[in-house]
């Protein structure tokens, strides 16, 4: 069931009404504040809408902060060469303000989820059921937005009360630990709150059997799970995250499992989203059922909002209406395209991933078709008609043939699947190996996935070495599964790609391409002539983004990150025992 309420946008009211003792004392019942909202379980649920609602702006996953970390990933690439391309090449500037835009927008969820859990105060058993689902879905927000806060900004500032709050154009809390002389503690020191927002979410949340129809569209304690395993994992306590994420498997947060049709996980409509593979989604209406104003920013909500996403609109061809920013790498297709199915076919995923010809989708799916306009061999879609690239089709209607072209703006409908069980199944083979690998319980899981792709299994056999495994999970497994979506920037800092050399060379030649439209197919060699990579640019420190200056300008309690002061993060990875696998070819 997808929120289609809006309720408070931003629960900034200060004052009350007041009047002299002689006249009769009104409220204003469309005109609430915090003196006179929020003090009933039905108030709060509308404040938990719009946590919900502010997850699914301009810079939250609407657009710019869900496809900026695309841009840090080696499967995609810049081909409008304008818009994101300071994010693609990793150096965008300090003065760049489309940067503050996430910063900007998770700090209005977070304003909007500390309201609510201040409300429900302290103590979780004093709380009744309902109450309980309404701070442990704030609790699951807050600890959303943060985490998203630290592995996009480095160093953010960490604000748990809603009394701690201010405005977003005044001072913000101190991003500086004590001690922190290069913003990793403040790092970890939010990453501990994810952690222990996450954790305490999962305790009071319903799984998704438990929670039927509430649970659709909704954080369960299964969304909690996952998330709460991911940020173990982004400081390598793979231990306790295989714990987790063994729960999850095992149904201890409710019933999980892969859909037989991988595409069924990038459609719109209720037959296909908050499905049985879906642990959490950002929910947009579909298209013909939205409103007609596109809300860019916080402070623009409107009753009658499209209450969809424009990534499609990033991601779709020029020649079909789109904005032709950003295309899939050539090295996702070649690698797509050197394992086939164990009917002799192309790996189905392909299909939902990148919008190319093949001569094996005639009669698969919709066919060749895009934008319901048939393919041809000679008649190659390319993203950008000036630079050409491969286009994505994910979170596109590329493939469906609802629509003849792409509806621009916040208008696309497919939720933003934003974790899946598969994704559980692979982190868990990664962390099994991280602690014991190789072994065949890590390969049994990778299989799991596989096999709903129609690939052989791998063997125990052929993966003698940790590293050898890592690889196949790091480079082929999640690429192939996870490829254009959300998630493998992420990735890249966890493994400490950017810190090693051999892995930032690989880098390099995973996100080469050709700014030439008709070679948009072919393998492209690192280096090599009119060959550039998206890791070119790269200095030391901007595998982050940097803090907005204007930001830190306006709030002296505000350091710069390693972006803003171009320092090498190499020294946190080491310290804290942690080694980068070698490249295995």
């Amino acid at each position: 069931m997808k929120l289609y309420r809006i309720a408070l946008a931003l629960l900034v009211g200060i004052g009350t009404l007041t009047s002299c003792s002689d006249k009769l004392e009104l409220t204003n019942p469309n005109s609430p504040t915090t003196g006179t909202f929020g003090n009933t379980a039905d108030d709060l649920e509308e404040a938990v809408i719009a946590c919900y609602h502010h997850c699914r702006m301009e810079g939250t996953y609407a657009r710019v902060g869900y496809t900026i970390d695309v841009c840090r990933g080696d499967e995609v690439w810049n081909s409008s060469q304008v818009w994101y391309l300071p994010f693609d090449n990793l150096n965008e500037p300090t003065t760049d303000e489309i940067g503050q835009w996430p910063w900007r927008d998770w700090y209005y969820v977070i304003n909007i989820c500390n309201y609510v859990i201040t409300k429900c105060g302290d103590d979780d058993t004093a709380l009744s059921d309902r109450m309980k689902r309404i701070k442990g879905q704030a609790l699951f927000i807050r600890g959303l937005a943060y985490y998203n806060l630290a592995v996009y900004f480095q160093n953010p500032a960490l604000i748990l009360s809603y009394d701690q709050y201010s405005s977003l154009d005044g001072l913000y809390a101190s991003n500086v630990t004590e001690g922190d002389a290069d913003g990793w503690a403040q790092f970890d020191r939010v990453m501990d709150q994810v952690e222990i927002d996450f954790s305490e979410a999962m305790t009071l949340l319903p799984s998704r059997d438990q929670g039927g129809e509430w649970a659709k569209g909704r954080a369960t304690s299964g969304a909690a799970a996952g998330y709460y395993a991911r940020a173990l994992m982004q400081r390598h306590k793979y231990s306790e995250a295989l714990t987790v994420l063994k729960a999850i498997i095992g149904g201890t947060y409710g019933t999980y499992k892969l859909m037989t049709n991988y595409g069924d996980n990038f459609r719109e409509g209720s037959a296909y989203e908050n499905n049985d593979e879906s642990l959490f989604e950002v929910q947009f209406m579909d298209y013909g059922t939205q409103g007609s104003t596109d809300e860019w920013t916080p402070v623009n909500v409107s009753k009658d909002a499209s209450q969809g996403h424009a990534v499609e609109s990033n991601y779709g061809p020029g020649d079909y209406g789109g904005w032709a920013d950003l295309s899939a790498s050539p090295w996702l297709y070649q690698l797509f395209k050197a394992e086939r199915t164990t009917d002799g076919s192309l790996d189905p995923r392909l299909y939902w991933t990148i919008g190319t010809y093949e001569t094996e989708w005639e009669g698969f799916e919709y066919g060749n078709m895009c934008y319901g306009s048939p393919m041809t061999a000679d008649n190659i879609v390319v993203t950008n008609t000036g630079n050409g690239g491969l286009p994505i089709a994910k979170w596109t209607n590329l493939r469906t043939g609802l629509y003849t072209s792409v509806v621009t703006g916040l208008k696309c409908g497919i939720n933003l699947r934003m974790m899946r069980y598969s994704d559980v199944l692979l982190r868990a083979a990664e962390c099994e190996n991280e602690m014991n690998g190789p072994t065949q319980q890590a390969i049994d899981w990778i299989n799991q996935v596989r096999t709903r792709a129609k690939l052989k299994d791998l063997q125990l056999s052929d993966f003698n070495t940790k590293d050898k495994l890592f690889e196949q999970i790091a480079n082929v497994e999640r690429p192939k599964e996870f490829g254009c979506e959300y998630g493998r920037g992420v990735d890249l800092l966890r493994w400490g790609f950017f810190y090693n050399s051999d892995r930032l060379q690989q880098l390099k030649e995973h996100g080469a391409y050709k700014l030439d439209k008709t070679t948009v197919k072919e393998p492209v060699t690192y280096p090599g002539t009119g060959v550039q990579s998206s890791y070119d640019t790269f200095q030391p420190g901007h595998e982050f983004f940097p803090i907005y200056q204007n930001t830190l300008n306006d709030n002296a309690n505000l350091v710069g990150n390693s972006a803003n002061k171009d320092k090498d993060n190499s020294g946190y990875f080491s310290q804290k025992g942690w080694t980068v696998h070698p490249v295995v070819k």
